[in-house]
């Protein structure tokens, strides 16, 4: 049941479909989580509104995805990490060095959905 956010820029409303079907993927396949419950969101900024190191770059992404704490292995986060950097350059080959991924681990008390955290999930199985 993880849910992610891609914000960028600059604005790619036709690529957008794409990225929440490649990332969907993505998640499903590195991340050992269920597809039809992945949930993506993807956000546009405007580009002066984004900067590192202090300068506007031409293209600049970040990708944060929460999952449960606990359900995935360091090699799991690994493969994902350096796989999602491998679809974002494959969007934006001018991507800068300091475009982050983060996988957030919640406790399974902390978060749910259809009004469940995913402990009570866990504890009805």
């Amino acid at each position: 049941m993880p849910f992610a956010r891609l914000t960028y820029r600059p604005h790619r409303p036709d690529r957008e479909d794409h990225l929440a079907q490649a990332l969907t993927e993505l998640i499903a396949r590195d991340l050992t989580k269920r597809h039809d419950l992945t949930s993506v969101l993807i956000e546009a900024t405007p580009s002066s509104r984004w900067s590192i190191g202090g300068e506007q770059p031409d293209a600049a992404a970040h990708l944060e995805v929460f999952v449960t704490a606990g359900t995935n292995s360091l090699e799991e986060k690994r493969v994902f990490l350096q796989n999602a950097m491998t679809l974002l350059r494959a969007e934006w080959p001018e991507l800068h060095a300091a475009t982050y991924v983060v996988v957030h681990e919640l406790p399974s008390t902390d978060w749910g959905y259809d009004g469940l955290s995913q402990a009570d999930r866990a504890a009805t199985r």
